[in-house]
């Protein structure tokens, strides 16, 4: 027990690096999003996110967009805890057959313009669950997806980039129109 305890004062720990992407990089980014969310809603974006029955690697990434590195409610960008006051839903995991139903009385409690965005590779389709007897399919099987960002899980920049192109998309159509 000795030799254990004083080998655990002379070990260095075991620590992950810092984020790579670099802090301007990071800031651009998010500010560009944030005035993008004025621009097309005259306010900050809300954003509820939904877990419909994912392993939580999404859900870790989208928490770190509130850490100190992100910061992003700095920027115009805030998590919402009801559905009645989000702009977006943001959607992880594959649908399981027990959230069906509360993710629909969810995107029914959204009020309009509201937009889905679905996270990660289980979203999309299922991923590594689909075809289990638990699991209806992505997202897009339930309510309509406006963006999906990809990966397993995707970075918390390519989260914001994904925000930012549903933003720019939506304002582009609705100039057209």
């Amino acid at each position: 027990m000795r030799k254990l305890l004083l080998e655990s004062l002379f070990r260095q720990p075991f620590t992950e690096q810092a984020p790579s992407p670099d802090d301007d990089a990071v800031t651009e980014l998010a500010t560009a999003l944030g005035r993008a969310a004025r621009r097309r809603l005259g306010r900050s974006l809300s954003i509820r996110e939904v877990d419909a029955g994912s392993c939580n690697g999404c859900e870790l990434e989208i928490h770190a967009l509130n850490n100190a590195y992100y910061d992003v409610e700095r920027f115009g960008l805030r998590f919402v805890a009801s559905p009645r006051h989000a702009d977006v839903l943001m959607v992880t995991g594959p649908v399981t057959k027990n959230m069906r139903d509360a993710l629909e009385r969810t995107y029914d409690a959204t009020p309009n313009p509201k937009w889905v965005v679905a996270v990660g590779d289980c979203a999309r389709d299922g991923g590594c669950f689909a075809g289990s007897y638990a699991v209806v399919g992505g997202v897009s099987q339930v309510v309509p997806v406006d963006l999906h960002i990809p990966g397993c899980p995707p970075p918390p920049t390519v989260i914001l980039q994904g925000l930012l192109a549903l933003l720019d998309q939506t304002a582009k159509s609705a100039a057209s129109t």
